[in-house]
């Protein structure tokens, strides 16, 4: 597998693992005061979340300027230059 697809196995994951602790949030705030780490807990795989997404966010862009820098240089007797 190449870094891509890791990337995205892991989103996904960190995705199911803040939903986990989204909702047990949610059932330990029902019963009374909760403990700090209980109400802190989601924050760590949101912030996993935010780069892992950014960074497929941006997998479409780079690739279009990486194919446009490997095109103008592929060809430089066409004489445009980029």
């Amino acid at each position: 597998m190449n870094w891509n697809t890791w990337v995205r196995q892991i989103h996904r994951w960190l995705s199911i693992a803040f939903t986990v602790t989204v909702i047990a949030n949610f059932i330990v705030l029902a019963q009374g005061q909760p403990p700090a780490w209980v109400t802190y807990s989601p924050l760590f795989p949101l912030a996993l979340l935010l780069f892992t997404g950014l960074y497929l966010f941006v997998l479409p862009y780079a690739s279009r300027w990486r194919s446009r820098r490997a095109e103008s240089r592929e060809d430089p007797r066409s004489g445009i230059t980029t």
